[in-house]
């Protein structure tokens, strides 16, 4: 029988991406307070919030596989996630302008069973991504369409942001937000092979 599937998030690109996989996720939003999580590097911030989220909405289901994710954009030591508003939106890119930082994706997985957690794999996955140098003009359209304000990094590879991207080294599914290689090997040492989860 296919065990059911929560992801504790509620952004859409990661459901977007997990349907494409051929998975059928309910969607069940966190409520974590994500400032008061701290870590002294950036890779272990990601995959103490992404535990957090998957726990806060595992404490609320009986059975289930719950995923949990975060994602920040390391960028020159330090950590970026939403930027504050449109000013700093516009401050970040003509930083970023050709350059790169690596954007870490923190994910968890927790095993629920009769309302306690069995099992649980965190990882993270690390991606180098590599900035074009923007026009004056092109970040004033980019930080006008709204899009940077919405995510980690101020800046997408599957929306608008993409033409800015010259190139990444790593995985391209962990800077969308959730890495499905990792999924896979999360799921499989949980003892539920990915395949047994599509949606036929």
């Amino acid at each position: 029988m296919s065990r059911r599937l929560v992801l504790a998030s509620q952004s859409p690109a990661r459901l977007q991406l997990l349907r494409q996989a051929g998975l059928a996720p309910e969607v069940q939003v966190s409520g974590v307070d994500e400032s008061a999580i701290t870590a002294p590097r950036v890779p272990e911030l990601v995959a103490l919030l992404a535990a957090a989220k998957a726990r806060a909405v595992a404490e609320q289901t009986d059975d289930a596989l719950v995923i949990g994710a975060d994602s920040l954009l390391e960028f020159r030591g330090k950590p970026l996630g939403k930027p504050a508003d449109a000013a700093d939106a516009r401050a970040r890119w003509l930083r970023m302008g050709g350059r790169s930082g690596t954007l870490h994706t923190g994910q968890a997985v927790l095993d629920v069973r009769g309302g306690q957690v069995a099992a649980r794999d965190v990882g993270v996955t690390s991606t180098v991504v590599h900035f074009a140098e923007l026009t004056g003009a092109e970040i004033d359209a980019y930080v006008g369409s709204g899009e940077p304000l919405q995510v980690a990094g101020a800046f997408t590879l599957d929306g608008l942001g993409a033409v800015f991207v010259r190139r990444i080294e790593g995985d391209p599914s962990s800077v969308v937000g959730l890495s499905l290689p990792l999924l896979r090997l999360q799921l499989a040492r949980l003892g539920t092979p990915v395949t047994d989860l599509w949606q036929r």
